[in-house]
């Protein structure tokens, strides 16, 4: 006798493929195993192509940007006017993401970045390119990121079940840090061929494809949830949430520390290039694409793994591990110890950031995901224009390598604060 289901469950077993002939559902712990959800792939494959041009837009821009001014410091005005949106707007978006469906939130937006991206390279194609131009298209970029990023962060769970919502976290990383691998060394390439417009002019042509596997996505009927109160009422609630649940605070509070002195090595890498190893920008697109190496290695590592990993545990040993790695990487001269250590670098960013990703997204209920997810952006991208003024500020000061060093000790102690401070962290499973 065939048991009868429910609609509810004859519709929840439609979107979500068979695992067993028996009827039970499997938890896949393959390391690919989002991809067997239809829309998860065409995210997957739209993202990826795009992703290659953003880091291609992004390794050409930052070594235009010390080709016109040769200044350290000019590269922390970039990276402030790309951050300061996300204190303004992302809270917001936040908030826009949880009311609109996200599939034509993420549509407006990816246009959007597209349409910047054409204009930057018909500036750099006319020669009319200027520090100032860049300085405010990074700044529009950085409200449209505002708006995309909560977006995207919480738009993973509409595209596979809940059950592979870890290994999905793990795969998007796995696509971003594919793309850091390749994107800034065919722009340091084309760059040095051809010249900085063609490195902006295939960022904008590469949004086409994410914007296409959207339009091709298919998901019930969307219906708003009712708006019982207004924009600011939701967001005292997500911050609300995120302030009484001291796991989630914890784990946000040290992301901002590694967004302000972790991650503002990256700001500096065009200045590395030139005056530390007597690059060019071929060298700055491999010391990019080192880093991205070692990231892509940690994102499989953890999408393969995900089943059995203990996160707390991963978590502690990314938070030693990468500003331990940036200290030893301040005193090295050699490009190819350099690549190398980046490498490692990459490895340690990434199991630390997908540790406290995959922590955050499994303890936040849905109806808050996209405001929660929002803070976690404001942190994570807010707090990088800080620590790209920061650090060009002590680059120009006392020098590239010292600046690094600086960030990477200051990092590492509240590493050892967390550790010894809040020990149930690293119990997390």
């Amino acid at each position: 006798m065939v048991e009868k289901l429910p609609d509810a469950q004859k519709e929840k077993a439609a979107e979500e493929p068979e695992q067993q002939k028996n009827g039970s559902f499997i938890v896949p712990t393959k390391t690919f195993a989002a991809l067997q959800f239809p829309n998860y792939r065409l995210w997957f494959i739209g993202q990826l192509a795009s992703l290659v041009g953003t880091w291609m837009q992004s390794t050409a821009q930052g070594y235009l940007v010390y080709q016109l001014t040769g200044s350290p410091l000019y590269l922390g005005y970039v990276g402030f006017a790309a951050g300061i949106p996300t204190w303004i707007f992302s809270l917001f978006g936040g908030v826009v993401s949880d009311r609109m469906h996200r599939r034509k939130l993420l549509i407006i937006t990816q246009s959007v970045s597209m349409t910047l991206a054409f204009i930057l390279a018909a500036l750099t194609f006319t020669g009319t390119v200027r520090p100032w131009h860049i300085i405010v298209l990074a700044f529009l970029l950085g409200v449209n990121n505002a708006f995309d990023a909560p977006a995207r962060q919480s738009f993973v769970l509409e595209l596979v079940s809940r059950e592979v919502l870890g290994n999905a976290i793990a795969l998007n990383s796995a696509m971003f840090n594919s793309a850091t691998a390749v994107g800034p060394a065919v722009a340091g390439l084309a760059y040095a061929a051809f010249g900085p417009g063609w490195c902006f002019l295939i960022n904008g042509v590469s949004f086409i494809a994410v914007i296409i596997a959207l339009s091709l996505m298919h998901f019930k009927p969307f219906v708003a949830p009712p708006r019982t109160k207004n924009p600011f009422s939701d967001m005292r609630e997500g911050l609300g949430y995120v302030f009484h649940n001291k796991t989630i605070l914890v784990l946000i509070g040290m992301l901002a520390i590694t967004s302000v002195f972790g991650m503002s090595f990256t700001t500096l890498i065009p200045a590395w290039a030139v005056d530390v190893l007597n690059g060019n920008s071929a060298t700055n697109g491999w010391l990019q694409s080192a880093r991205g190496i070692g990231s892509l290695v940690a994102a499989l590592m953890i999408a393969s793994q995900i089943s059995s990993i203990k996160r707390g545990k991963m978590l502690t040993i990314g938070s030693f591990l990468f500003p331990t790695l940036l200290i030893i990487f301040s005193f090295i001269r050699s490009l190819p110890i350099s690549l190398i250590t980046l490498m490692f670098v990459g490895w340690s960013y990434i199991t630390y950031v997908n540790m406290t990703n995959n922590l955050v997204q499994h303890i936040v209920p849905d109806n808050l995901r996209g405001r929660v997810m929002s803070i976690y952006t404001l942190v994570l991208l807010g707090m990088s224009p800080i620590g790209s003024m920061l650090a060009g500020s002590l680059a120009e000061a006392v020098g590239t390598p010292s600046a690094v060093l600086v960030c990477a000790s200051i990092q590492l102690f509240f590493a050892v604060v967390l550790f010894i401070g809040v020990p149930s962290i690293r119990k997390l499973r």
